[in-house]
């Protein structure tokens, strides 16, 4: 089982976030590029919910 650190998932969302602004900015808001980071980033605010949930 591994074990995630929930300021290490605070931290890892803050970057996901300044890079998805970025390729948002370079690719426009509906390309396929920014929708699937911006999933990518779904799921891991998701496990940080659940993580921040359990406490």
């Amino acid at each position: 089982m591994i074990i995630i650190d929930i300021y290490e998932l605070e931290y890892r969302i803050n970057q996901l976030k300044e890079e998805l602004i970025q390729i948002a900015k370079a690719t426009g808001l509906n390309s396929p590029k920014t929708i699937c980071f911006s999933q990518k980033l779904d799921q891991i605010i998701t496990i940080y919910q659940k993580l921040s949930y359990k406490k």
